[in-house]
């Protein structure tokens, strides 16, 4: 009998950063989401400047803001969005964009991706209960701009991965030929329509 143990590697999808396409911009996804909640966390702690704490962590969330919605959500999952105004009428507009379908997103760069971008507005808004029940009022304005910014990413990414997942439907159904095209090519008509 073989007593030596066979010692699997993880897998394709595990959380841990070395199986990363993209470890860098991992790593640096990951230290501004979690410097701006330990700044935040460990100012309440340790220090009684709050003007010093306030100014950190607001230019630690918005970086965090810039680089999820511009460098990580395209080099993680493939997905990017932005809004655009039209100067004569003023009307916003979303506009997403996704990768090339035929791009393979690597598993564990896409888990670490949405689980950081769903669990970072559960996190602050509990701060916010906590700040609340503690009578720290002149933290919710901070805690209510991490919250906004958090929820507006985490929002935009879903639509622009569901509208992509859409997308990527009707291009495999416009391949086919007969009823899965006319029914795919009306889906996306209407889609866009609204």
């Amino acid at each position: 009998m073989d007593n030596t143990a066979s010692v699997a590697g993880p897998t394709q999808g595990s959380l841990t950063w070395r199986l990363s396409s993209h470890p860098i911009t991992l790593l640096c996804f990951l230290a501004f989401r979690l410097s701006a909640l330990l700044t935040y966390l460990f100012g309440l702690l340790f220090t009684d400047n709050d003007v010093l704490i306030f100014i950190i962590v607001i230019l630690l969330l918005s970086a965090d803001f810039y680089y999820c919605k511009n460098i990580a959500g395209r080099r993680l999952v493939g997905l990017r969005w932005w809004n655009e105004t039209n100067g004569q009428t003023g009307e916003q507009t979303w506009v997403f964009e996704s990768a090339d379908p035929s791009r393979v997103i690597n598993a564990t760069d896409s888990r670490f991706f949405w689980l950081s971008l769903y669990s970072l507005p559960v996190l602050w808004g509990l701060l916010a209960i906590l700040a609340l029940i503690r009578f720290k009022f002149t933290w919710l304005p901070l805690v209510a701009i991490a919250v906004t910014l958090c929820i507006t990413n985490t929002l935009a990414f879903s639509r622009c991965d569901k509208f992509s997942n859409a997308s990527s439907f009707a291009n495999r159904a416009f391949a086919g030929s007969g009823i899965a095209g006319t029914i795919a090519s009306g889906m996306v008509s209407r889609l866009w329509s609204r």
